[in-house]
């Protein structure tokens, strides 16, 4: 009866939308936070499955790899292309609830669970065709979870024997890609041979000032020993150096006359100079044994490492102005409203090209020209260096690591009805947290000062950052400010059975994760003397996941699925700290994640017809939320932390694909979903400078404030026509809705209101969370192939955005720095969809 009844709430809540208004208010006034964890599976997820179009067959008389195994239907494609570009995300939920395997190693990161993709980034030849289950699903490769799992099968045998070149142009992030694949297939002497490579690059992208230059390699081969056994070996890569774009305030972009203004760019010597570029090359190695033990067991082993740099430059400055344009004491609106100083700051910002881009010449003759003497260099008396000390540089923050592990998963089928699974994989992880010099900008060192510290602590000698280097002179490739390892280590194990009754199916998996994570400060900081350096105390969580889920066909036609799952999961090392730049300190109440969601789904299957429809529900519950910034009144940086930060997702998923003719199809696509926060958090508020608190335990009313910073509402109309002469053309419009800010969890505190009445504008303006406009998007795509002799070429073309809407807000959030009293001195950052975007790609395979 229970079930009964939140399975009928939960209906109820997925087809509706919240009046937030009152709400909210209501939130902030009321005494107590309701919070129901009674039922462990609130139902809701589901794995999608594609027939071919003329399939006739029964699914009752299918063995059971057919209905529980997934790939992308007409939703899950859609939502992954048309609603991508406005960072939509299914049910709501971030990567970290997909596990990505290669080889059938999960490859996701290590301290903040997301996929990476950037790792394996132009290898499309070799990831295009990889399976993908959506939804809580069984796996026989390890325990997933919310999302599913996306599986990559980069074997040398699975490679299309044969050879694939091709060119693309575009103008988004890059302009050119040139990419070659070749592969042997299996030879008689048993082995396999595959390679790949692509080159991506432009000189300037989409945006103003960015710039992408990158790699990809694969090299993989395979070995036949004989029928039982296999060795697979596969080694890639994506070196990737880019140029980003700034985020900025709407007035600099209104100022700028674009939606795209870059401020991370300017001219050094006449030509266009990025502050803010990204240097990511993490090359990984896979080895697999295959052993076939008996025709009804196999046993799959891997190991694998993974290693390399990832790095962000920026701009750093000492005893001098703030560098970056968008400074908002720069900006027209710090000035006067109607003042002769803000008409002429309006004038030069829409005029002047150096009062909206950073001033690279400037910093050079500013260094050049500050002679300065350091006193007891590197803490040796009498060690007196005089030089050109830099005021501005360019430094890059760091995280190189290195990753090994392995795994076993074993496969037993009892008969052709019955499969069991079970599998144990490890991992230990390091990655390295520091900031190097990158450029002193014509200075000649860098003194590692902190210069927060400095200002407002009465002791000099506090405000050194490495008390075993003092008044050191930091010159180009060395690292200062701070220097730490994050170390993780990981074990997990798994076990799953599936059984085919013929009418239902059904599968039950579970899984226990050892996780266990410190710090090792590798600078000893003047101000945490006793708590910066050497290991930290080591943090252990003990985790366990229960997933079932059922097929009831109705006939070969129709049927239903229901899946539940509930699991813990460690919290992520990424926010486990209050400041690890610093100190050891852990964010007080640090927990694991409990996490429970369900689906039931409806399938209809026909020639002509496919269609899904899903009703879900998740829970997140006990998450960590931890940002850093800067705050004006502190003048340092402060760093926001909360814990018991629960989520609650429900909505509907709805696809069909109907082929009207033999030539022409038609899909409909809808999401519909509420993201929301459901607790009430509680903050700690440090500074990086200072172990004592600002405050904790602070109450942050978030309840029934929405998930920002994606829509939650997305739809999809289209139409294709398949010409009997190989070629194809295409058109979709897509709709999206209920896209919200991210809210600054601190405008919603007591604190934040306590100088207000209820009747107060302004109260409102604090507490209140902004609704972007809805919108929509026309896509157009088609392509032809042509047989010449035995070889083909294809020609693929898609535009997005055609009509070249520029004013699509597709996210942003509030700043967390602002003021009660002028809740407009630091207004929300916005982000839009590009324009008119096309891609066209011509391939030739031999």
């Amino acid at each position: 009866m229970l079930r009964t009844i939140l399975y009928c709430s939960f209906f109820a809540c997925s087809l509706s939308q919240f009046s937030f208004g009152q709400e909210i208010i209501d939130t902030l006034r009321s005494q107590k936070s309701p919070k129901d964890t009674s039922a462990i599976f609130r139902n809701n997820k589901i794995p999608v499955f594609n027939m071919d179009a003329d399939s006739d067959s029964d699914f009752g008389s299918q063995d059971i790899a057919g209905l529980l195994q997934s790939s992308r239907d007409i939703f899950t494609a859609t939502a992954g292309f048309g609603f991508g570009q406005a960072r939509f995300r299914i049910r709501g939920l971030g990567t970290e609830n997909k596990v990505v395997f290669i080889n059938g190693i999960p490859l996701n990161d290590m301290e903040t669970g997301r996929a990476i993709w950037a790792t394996w980034s132009g290898l499309n030849d070799i990831t295009r065709f990889m399976d993908v289950q959506t939804g809580i699903v069984p796996s026989r490769e390890a325990f997933t979870g919310l999302l599913g799992y996306s599986s990559i099968n980069a074997r040398a045998s699975n490679i299309r024997a044969g050879t694939k070149v091709s060119y693309a142009g575009t103008n988004r992030a890059y302009r050119h890609r040139f990419m070659v694949t070749h592969a042997t297939g299996k030879r008689e002497d048993g082995w396999s041979f595959a390679a790949s490579a692509s080159r991506r690059y432009a000189e300037e992208g989409y945006v103003e000032g960015t710039f992408f230059d990158a790699w990809a390699y694969y090299l993989a081969a395979e070995k036949e020993i004989n029928k039982n056994h296999s060795i697979s070996a596969i080694i890639f890569g994506a070196p990737i150096v880019q140029g980003r774009q700034g985020m900025a305030v709407q007035e600099a972009m209104d100022l700028a006359g674009t939606n795209f203004y870059n401020p991370d760019w300017g001219f050094q010597n006449g030509v266009k100079r990025n502050s803010r570029v990204s240097n990511f090359h993490k090359p990984t190695a896979v080895v697999n044994h295959y052993f076939k033990i008996n025709p009804s067991t196999d046993l799959i082993t891997g190991i694998y490492a993974q290693g390399g740099r990832g790095g962000v430059s920026r701009l750093n400055w000492y005893e001098a102005a703030d560098p970056r344009p968008t400074f908002y004491r720069y900006l027209p609106s710090w000035q006067e409203d109607g003042s002769a100083e803000q008409l002429a700051l309006i004038q030069a910002w829409q005029t002047d090209v150096n009062q909206r881009q950073i001033r690279w010449d400037d910093f050079f003759h500013a260094n050049r020209k500050n002679l300065f003497t350091v006193e007891n260099a590197g803490g040796i008396p009498g060690n007196d260096i005089t030089g050109m000390r830099s005021k501005f540089m360019l430094e890059e923050q760091r995280q190189d690591h290195i990753q090994t592990g392995g795994n076993v998963v074993l496969e037993k089928r009892f008969t052709p009805k019955t499969v069991l699974n079970a599998g144990y994989n490890f991992s230990v992880y390091k990655s390295y947290n520091y900031r190097q010099v990158k450029d002193l900008l014509g200075g000649e060192f860098w003194i590692d000062i902190d210069q927060f510290a400095e200002r407002d602590l009465i002791d000099p000698e506090l405000a050194i950052n490495n008390v075993d280097n003092p008044n050191g002179l930091i010159l180009e490739g060395d690292r200062f400010g701070f220097d730490y390892t994050n170390n993780i280590n990981r074990q997990s194990l798994f076990a799953q059975i599936e059984h085919d009754f013929g009418k239902l199916e059904i599968f039950g998996g579970v899984n226990y994760t050892y996780t266990s994570f410190w710090r090792t400060g590798n600078m000893r900081n003047a101000r945490f003397l006793d708590n910066s350096y050497g290991d930290s105390e080591k943090q252990n969580f003990h985790n366990g996941g229960l997933k079932a889920g059922a097929v009831y066909k109705i006939s070969g036609r129709q049927y239903f699925t229901a899946n539940a799952l509930a699991m813990t999961r460690a919290p992520f090392m990424r926010n486990a700290y209050l400041s690890p730049r610093t100190r050891h300190d852990l964010v007080p109440g640090l927990e694991s994640e409990v996490l429970f969601s369900g689906d039931i789904n409806y399938f209809l299957r026909y020639p002509k017809i496919k269609m899904r429809a899903t009703l879900y529900y998740t829970e997140i519950q006990n998450q960590v939320w931890n940002r850093s910034f800067f705050h004006d009144e502190f003048r340092n940086l402060v760093n926001y932390a909360m814990t018991g930060v629960d989520n609650l997702f429900t909505g509907l998923e709805f696809g069909a694909d109907w082929n009207v003719t033999s030539t022409i199809s038609t899909h409909f696509v809808v999401a519909h979903g509420l993201g929301v926060y459901n607790s009430r958090p509680s903050a700690t508020i440090s500074r990086d400078n200072n172990a004592e608190l600002i405050d904790e335990n602070r109450t942050v009313y978030l309840q029934n404030y929405r998930v920002g910073g994606m829509p939650q509402t997305a739809a999809s109309f289209g139409f294709r026509y398949n010409s009997p002469k190989y070629w194809f053309v295409g058109a979709s419009i897509n709709f999206f809705d209920h896209i919200y800010l991210d809210p600054n969890p601190d405008r919603r505190t007591e604190e934040a209101i306590s100088g207000f009445v209820a009747s107060d504008p302004q109260w409102r303006d604090i507490v209140a969370q902004e609704r972007l406009d809805a919108n929509f998007t026309i896509d157009l795509y088609g392509g032809k192939s042509w047989k010449i002799k035995k070889r083909f070429l294809n020609l693929n073309v898609s535009i997005s955005n055609l009509l070249n809407n520029q004013d699509f807000r597709i996210g942003g959030f509030e700043q967390l720095r602002y003021t009660p009293a002028d809740i407009n001195r630091f207004p929300p950052m916005y982000s839009y969809l590009f324009g008119f975007t096309a891609f066209a790609m011509l391939s030739l395979s031999l």
